[in-house]
């Protein structure tokens, strides 16, 4: 049994960036062997164990073998037999292609020491274009390292472009799309993803709103760039990056990338919303038009994030009318419902006598 760290622990230390997650591989070992040894086994459709005191991923040595469409159309194969090297070259990216031996030295059968010294991205070999969801992990990869001047070789710009004109992109299941998405918002240059995507042609698949339009796709990268900028949260960056669309389109969008409800709900106020704010001057009865079509009295955090957003859209609103509707926002928050159920009103009669006063208590905080 011989144990190899893998992947982007080694990558990241030969880059001397912080390594966050430690993966291992064991050669030379079998699933009794493993469990006798106190791990736990977690791998449903290939052998990875949990390590008894460290928790750490170790998987046994497999090899994989295209089957079918998609991301599940594989074959997995793991014994004592399958070596190092083979369990390697079914990875995506050289850099992600070497492993350290306990004695400390390197293995890199593919050549991944040479391409992050050459900041390049390149696939290890041609069982790439067997998994298409490696084409928006290189995407995403790009993103990461971009400010580290890597890009993607001219051969695996080729071979994904390859890969996108055979149709395997539209086997993708939309749940693993929605994750490298995920993701690829809070890498360190989220544009890059996108970016590259529109290179290979899947955008004009996974999101053809944008790839096929160059102002909303230029809209979108601007906007995503800002709320990347300010370390906004997940929901802010997909609305940011949806916004150029119509309302009709935007749901639609965020429905066929199965974006969680609450991304979904924040990208259709935008798109909704920011013309309102933009159109004309924001009066009070404006203002309240506003706050009651976001909801933004059973929702005041979901508002707070909205206005967050659409301060980074290039033609959204500035800080300061931002900051003039949370007050307002507050002020007429404040308007007590109990105060005027004591004075006799009830119920159309005490929603509307709410109304007026949130009303009143806008315009006075316009003023």
């Amino acid at each position: 049994m011989r144990i190899y760290l893998v992947g982007g622990a080694v990558r990241d230390e030969l880059l001397g960036i912080p390594v966050k997650d430690r993966d291992w591989v064991v050669v030379g070992a079998t699933p009794d062997e493993m469990l006798a040894k106190g791990y736990k086994q977690v791998g449903a459709d290939f052998p990875v164990f949990l390590h008894p005191e460290t928790r750490e991923e170790y998987a046994l040595a497999r090899t994989e073998r295209k089957q079918g469409h998609g991301y599940h159309g594989f074959t997995v194969y793991s014994a004592p037999d399958v070596t190092l090297e083979q369990d390697l070259k079914r990875r995506d990216l050289t850099i992600n292609a070497m492993a350290q031996a306990e004695d400390g030295s390197l293995v890199d059968p593919f050549g991944g020491r040479n391409d992050l010294e050459s900041r390049k991205l390149r696939h290890v070999s041609d069982a790439f274009s067997e998994d298409p969801l490696r084409i928006l992990r290189t995407a995403r990869f790009a993103a990461r390292f971009h400010h580290l001047d890597f890009r993607v070789a001219d051969e695996t710009m080729t071979l994904m472009q390859q890969m996108v004109t055979d149709g395997e992109v539209e086997h993708l299941v939309p749940e693993r799309v929605w994750q490298e998405v995920q993701r690829a918002l809070h890498e360190v240059t989220p544009v890059t993803f996108f970016e590259v995507l529109r290179e290979t042609g899947a955008l004009s698949i996974l999101m053809p709103e944008l790839a096929g339009d160059e102002e909303a796709f230029g809209k979108a990268m601007a906007a995503l760039t800002a709320t990347a900028e300010k370390e906004l949260a997940t929901e802010c960056r997909f609305a940011a990056l949806l916004h150029p669309l119509s309302p009709a389109e935007a749901p639609k969008r965020a429905a066929a990338l199965k974006a969680p409800n609450d991304c979904r709900d924040l990208a259709r106020l935008v798109v909704e919303l920011a013309p309102f704010i933009g159109e004309r001057s924001l009066t009070a009865e404006r203002v309240l038009e506003l706050f009651n079509h976001a909801d933004a009295w059973r929702r005041p955090e979901r508002f707070g994030l909205l206005l967050q957003t659409l301060t980074c859209l290039p033609d959204g609103p500035g800080t300061e009318v931002s900051q003039t509707l949370e007050r307002a926002l507050d002020d007429a928050r404040a308007v007590d419902a109990r105060s005027l159920m004591a004075k006799g009103f009830k119920g159309k009669e005490l929603g509307e006598a709410i109304g007026r006063e949130r009303l009143r208590a806008i315009d006075q905080s316009l003023e």
